[in-house]
């Protein structure tokens, strides 16, 4: 269903993508672009800051044993495995599990980690896109956009209670577990399959982390503070590309814009979809629609940029490991 969803996306996503820049105008987006120069470089580095208060989050879910700079560099390389190739924007936890098992050797407590971090994630992103919507019916009165947003957020809501509601119960995997012990009895090989996850242990791990609220709270706040910080490079871009707009409708653009990234999980990196969301909410405060568009394209290409130099050191990373081994 996911490769279909795919499959269907990336063309409607390319051609909305077209459709924006038609009704722009590429030639007054080419001189916006080329009137900021090389002054919108310093989003790349804005950006790669924003990363480490969700670096410090998942630190503290790892109980501190592993040391910020690293999982950093693991943050990055999961945000650019998860934007930038066709993994359905989840593919960056399984690298980020590779990764962290590199200083911590077990495979339980690091693939909790991230689970309950993803959960955590969720929860960050329902308070921010809310925190957005209210600064969009302040400052421009668009109650229309609150209702719809609105009702897709509610509609939404049960998944992340539910994936919460069944981990507090604990042996979800212990069961995934034992059905997948059943499934290779049926094989030819007899089920000899080495079945390399406890999942008792994983469970325990899990359980371990969701009974510690104040721990949770602490991942939220730093998670929300990065959410935040964020928005500093939406400030910024459009600042520099002169249509400065105010700190709470860099927030609102930012929100907003996440909210519909992860909604697009279908769509190989969002692509169209994010532009027109951001072109759509910067309009709403003020900013004409070639500044606009040339917002959503600065950013793509911060993510191009950003997202191949950690791809590239991972690639490197790995090819190290593989030689000492």
């Amino acid at each position: 269903m996911t490769t279909w969803l795919t499959r269907l996306g990336l063309p409607a996503g390319i051609a909305l993508l077209v459709a924006l820049a038609l009704h722009a105008g590429m030639r007054d987006v080419q001189h916006a672009i080329g009137a900021a120069g090389f002054a919108l470089l310093w989003l790349v580095p804005l950006h790669a800051m924003t990363l480490l208060p969700d670096a410090h989050a998942w630190r503290l879910l790892l109980g501190s044993r592993v040391s910020l700079t690293y999982l950093w560099w693991v943050a990055t390389v999961r945000e650019a495995v998860s934007r930038l190739l066709p993994v359905a924007s989840v593919g960056g936890e399984f690298v980020g599990v590779r990764l962290a098992r590199w200083k911590i050797d077990d495979t339980g407590v690091v693939g909790a980690s991230v689970i309950v971090e993803v959960l955590v994630t969720m929860a960050v992103q329902y308070v921010f896109a809310a925190l957005g919507l209210v600064i969009i019916v302040a400052q421009t009165g668009h109650n229309a956009l609150l209702v719809t947003v609105g009702a897709a957020l509610v509609l939404s809501l049960p998944l992340p209670v539910v994936g919460f509601v069944v981990l507090r119960r604990g042996g979800l995997f212990h069961a995934l577990e034992r059905g997948a012990v059943r499934w290779c009895k049926l094989l030819p090989m007899g089920g000899r399959w080495p079945l390399r996850i406890d999942g008792a242990r994983f469970d325990a791990a899990i359980d371990a982390l969701v009974r510690k609220p104040r721990l949770l709270l602490r991942a939220f706040v730093w998670q929300f503070a990065g959410y935040l910080l964020g928005a500093s490079e939406v400030y910024v871009a459009l600042w520099i590309l002169g249509h400065p707009v105010s700190a709470g409708g860099a927030i609102a653009v930012e929100a907003l814009a996440q909210a519909a990234r992860h909604a697009a999980f279908f769509v190989p990196g969002a692509l169209g979809v994010q532009e027109a969301v951001v072109v759509l909410l910067a309009r709403l405060f003020g900013v004409d629609e070639a500044a606009a568009l040339s917002l959503a394209l600065v950013r793509r290409g911060r993510e191009l940029v950003l997202g191949c130099a950690a791809l590239a050191s991972w690639q490197y990373a790995e090819s190290k490991r593989a030689v000492r081994a």
